[in-house]
């Protein structure tokens, strides 16, 4: 029995476990944008490279690493040899191969010289942070880009030869109508790229369409928002897209595999300011500020604030309020088997209430959003979150 017991385990694959490196580096804030980023000096970047090298010696690594993902800010903006250089100090702590490896670019940042070596590197998916071919509305939005460069750059990542290419759109933007935004859904299907994101706009406190929509000069539309979301699901699907998640997309054996893990609750280790973990039986997330996580690192400590613990209850809550947001939904035996001490009773009425209302469809233990559900998506989310409140109140 042990033998076999122990083949058993050989045989499992290991938990996925991914690498998240926030580069905080951007030319200019974009008005939507609520990440933490900061404009770069030559000086900036040589102590962010030696800091993510310092952070990454003190951080815990189980298990080699299964999805990196490099988000900003504008990764992009680095020069191509810095750009290797942050690639040799990641994978030098993956143990192996990634299966994935994601880069955002912006258009405007796109060189032949930086995708040569980010391919060198070993980056196997590109998203392109395109949001609209729209000029008027790419200027609403503070990008710096323009159609042409969008284009241009899509051509360029095409010719270097990735494995996958996602292009980034946005919706519900201030003026823009259902007409615009089904051409800028046209003309990225035109491009044929692997995978797509949908974004619907949202107001993020501290940026600068938060302060327009304060000051009456942008207002919100629900109804209007939902049409677009009704409208890009139909498009998509006609177009051979398969939605797997409520704002993404993608063709047979493309889905963001690094995202997948999170929404499931697997591990991941973050890097640099701003970054968020949740591995080692915490979740936290570094100080969003350049100089005071070089300083932190540069004391020996990961750079984590508001640490909690993960506990399986927690977890669960989590992974029904990120699940219920992908098509194949959620199946709740393993997680009441993981976390029994979770107020399931509360839950159930939850979902019962959320299924009355159509915006739920369940068989057995697996629940899934309708189209209905998906339109609010984060609305159900509030309110799972309250079923799950009282065990935090007592604990």
């Amino acid at each position: 029995m042990s033998g076999d017991f122990a083949a058993q385990a050989k045989a499992e694959p290991a938990a996925p476990l991914g690498l998240y490196v926030h580069v905080p580096f951007c030319a200019s804030t974009c008005d939507f944008c609520a990440f933490y980023q900061t404009q770069p000096t030559a000086g900036d970047v040589e102590r962010f490279l030696r800091g993510v090298a310092d952070e990454a010696a003190l951080a815990a690594w189980p298990r080699p690493v299964t999805t990196v993902f490099w988000g900003g800010g504008t990764p992009g903006l680095l020069l191509p040899r810095d750009l290797a250089r942050l690639a040799g100090i990641v994978r030098a702590r993956c143990g192996g191969e990634p299966v994935e490896w994601t880069i955002e670019l912006a258009p405007g940042s796109v060189t032949r010289e930086r995708l040569a070596v980010l391919r060198d590197a070993g980056v196997t998916r590109v998203s392109l942070g395109v949001q609209s071919f729209q000029p008027a509305l790419l200027d609403a939005l503070g990008r710096r880009h323009s159609r042409e460069k969008a284009l241009a750059a899509h051509d360029l990542v095409r010719a270097a030869g990735f494995r996958s290419v996602n292009l980034d759109l946005m919706f519900a933007l201030p003026g823009q109508t259902a007409a615009e935004w089904a051409a800028d859904v046209r003309e990225a299907v035109a491009l044929a790229p692997d995978h797509l994101s949908t974004y619907c706009l949202t107001f993020e406190e501290d940026t600068k369409l938060w302060l327009k929509l304060s000051q009456g000069r942008v207002k919100l539309d629900p109804t209007h928002e939902a049409d677009l979301y009704e409208a890009t699901w139909a498009q998509l699907a006609a177009a051979g897209y398969a939605q797997y998640e409520v704002s993404n997309f993608a063709r047979p054996g493309h889905a963001c595999r690094h995202n997948l893990n999170t929404w499931h609750m697997h591990e991941w280790i973050g890097l640099g300011p701003s970054a968020a973990s949740q591995h080692a039986g915490w979740r936290g997330a570094n100080v969003a500020d350049l100089e005071q996580w070089l300083a932190r690192v540069a004391a020996g400590r990961r750079a984590t604030e508001d640490r909690v613990a993960l506990t399986p209850e927690l977890l669960a809550e989590d992974a029904l309020i990120f699940g219920l947001r992908m098509n194949a939904g959620v199946d709740l035996a393993p997680w009441r088997a993981r976390a029994p001490q979770a107020p399931w009773a509360m839950v159930e009425d939850t979902l019962a209430t959320l299924a009355a209302g159509e915006f739920l469809v369940r068989a057995g233990d697996i629940v899934r959003l309708t189209d209905r559900g998906r339109l609010i998506a984060d609305s159900v989310a509030t309110e799972l979150m309250a079923a799950f409140e009282p065990m935090f109140e007592t604990a």
